[in-house]
């Protein structure tokens, strides 16, 4: 699977409305100018997102988004899917034969790519959260983290 810019953008604004917990709103230039991401573009996913009930946005001077869940219960395939992104299909896996061995590599590639997208639903905000946590004490870092 490779993860398309769209999938990385996603991931990257939703991990990092997960480390300004407890301040509100956070803005869409905030967020992009963090991560690196066109404002623009940005903000089409975030809508995206929202539709999806991943975030929820607030308007006003004070306004921005925020996660409208709690990072537990976001996952990257949940993520993924909210921007239109799908697993795809590994190497051989549209094979249509009856050889035996054909068979077999068929089998695996089905059985990996079900073992991806089950990895990708399990993995959560949370998850990469904490993984981020540890890189920055690691590095000795605050807050400032682009994913």
């Amino acid at each position: 699977m490779k993860l398309t810019t769209k999938g990385h953008y996603s991931v990257k604004a939703l991990l990092d409305l997960s480390l300004q917990t407890g301040i509100g709103p956070v803005s869409v230039r905030a967020i992009a100018l963090r991560q690196d991401i066109p404002a623009a573009y940005l903000e089409k996913l975030l809508i995206e997102m929202r539709r999806s009930g991943l975030v929820k946005s607030i308007r006003g001077s004070v306004g921005g988004y925020q996660l409208a869940r709690s990072p537990e219960l976001i996952s990257v395939g949940q993520i993924l899917e909210a921007v239109g992104e799908s697993i795809t299909q590994l190497p051989h896996s549209d094979i249509k034969t009856t050889l035996a061995e054909d068979w077999v590599t068929y089998t695996l590639w089905q059985r990996l790519q079900q073992k991806l997208k089950e990895a990708l639903y399990s993995i959560t905000l949370a998850d990469l959260y904490y993984d981020a946590r540890s890189w920055q004490a690691a590095q000795g870092e605050e807050a400032s983290f682009i994913v």
